[in-house]
């Protein structure tokens, strides 16, 4: 399996210059982790809950603190034919929970590392 088969759907994306309690409020409203950050349908970069959480912790205003200054730029991405083992792997060592992945710079979706999960534990049905 490989990963554009765990991408549905369009991309939900944000952009940086929107605040923190918007990016909060789009990823509750799709039950997703993270954004991809876009400007004109360009890619520039993530934004996750992790990165939400920690600017809570560091008792941020939410509503005035913007996702430029929380994201991670030009992150590391996977392209669409990444196997799912080698995706699982990348993630796994990295640390990461969530990766994008583009084709041709644009993004096509993002993969969490649950989804990862459920490709390698979930039988498939034929």
């Amino acid at each position: 399996m490989i990963v554009r088969e765990l991408i549905g759907g369009e991309v939900v994306s944000i952009a940086p210059g929107a605040t923190l309690a918007d990016a909060a409020r789009r990823m509750k409203a799709n039950g997703i982790g993270s954004l991809a950050v876009e400007v004109g349908g360009t890619f520039e970069g993530i934004i996750t809950e992790r990165d939400i959480l920690n600017a809570c912790a560091d008792d941020i205003d939410l509503d005035t603190a913007h996702v430029e200054e929380w994201m991670t730029p030009y992150p590391d991405t996977f392209g669409p034919d990444t196997s799912v083992e080698e995706a699982a792997t990348w993630m796994t060592v990295a640390g990461y929970r969530h990766l994008p992945v583009l084709e041709d710079g644009v993004a096509l979706g993002i993969v969490s590392i649950k989804d990862i999960l459920w490709a390698l534990t979930v039988p498939t049905v034929i």
